[in-house]
């Protein structure tokens, strides 16, 4: 796309559905988890491209709270997956100046993980460049009701009034409010629905489906869809007229 067809900056955050792992490996007679290892190469080549592209956020649906219906073999599978990608590339993350957070209810994991996500979030805390956010076990509901369930807390004590709370104060409470919002959010695999990802925070996202499964999803696909990104219209319940007044302002 050429800079005279580019509406909008590059997006400084963006969320990925990361789907089609499993179909991916079925494809090739090979089993579930050898696609959910491919899925880690996509990653690392993502977060590269988000590093040169200049985005500040990344986060990245690994788990969610519904894949604990998955198979037992290949949920335990998933986690011993997500235990070797922690050991082998946190010290790569954090040479990098990559900040890595976990998001979700981290309690269900087993103890050894949540060790080892509490060092990885430890060694990273003071990065200050791309904002990695790995959301594991969480869902879009779970969220929303955690908020509400602080939020309500708060009031009961007195520290709050039901009259102070607003979309401002709620949204406080969510996961990664101290972020921007996602601006783009990409899904693979071609499906069209966002699975309890990130609920409150899509608000504004535009979306973006790529017809390749996940472990085909590289850094040039990544840039198709930053690409894409830029050249839509945003208008935030406005009209065109008016951001074309708001330019020219």
């Amino acid at each position: 796309m050429t800079d005279s067809a580019k509406i909008n900056p590059p997006p400084k955050h963006i969320a990925i559905i990361m789907d089609g792992n499993n179909r991916w490996a079925k494809s090739r007679g090979l089993p579930s988890l050898a696609g959910h290892k491919a899925g880690v190469d996509s990653v690392r080549e993502v977060i590269t491209g988000c590093v040169e592209q200049g985005v500040e956020a990344l986060t990245l649906f690994a788990f969610s709270s519904e894949n604990w219906k998955r198979p037992a073999v290949e949920v335990k599978g998933l986690m011993e997956l997500f235990m070797f990608a922690l050991d082998r590339e946190v010290k790569k993350l954090h040479k990098n100046n990559i900040r890595l957070r976990v998001i979700g209810d981290k309690a269900r994991f087993s103890a050894s993980l949540q060790k080892k996500i509490a060092a990885a979030e430890a060694l990273t805390e003071s990065c200050t460049g791309l904002q990695l956010n790995i959301a594991a076990n969480y869902g879009g509901r779970w969220d929303i009701v955690n908020a509400a369930k602080v939020i309500a807390e708060r009031c009961v004590s007195g520290e709050l009034t039901p009259d102070q709370i607003d979309e401002e104060l709620f949204g406080s409470y969510v996961h990664l409010a101290e972020l921007p919002a996602p601006d783009l959010c990409i899904r693979t695999a071609g499906e069209q629905r966002i699975s309890n990802f990130l609920i409150w925070q899509f608000a504004y996202t535009e979306f973006y489906y790529a017809n390749c499964f996940w472990p085909d999803f590289g850094k040039a696909r990544l840039i198709e869809a930053i690409d894409d990104f830029t050249g839509r219209e945003r208008r935030f319940g406005r009209t065109s007229e008016q951001l074309e007044a708001d330019k020219g302002a």
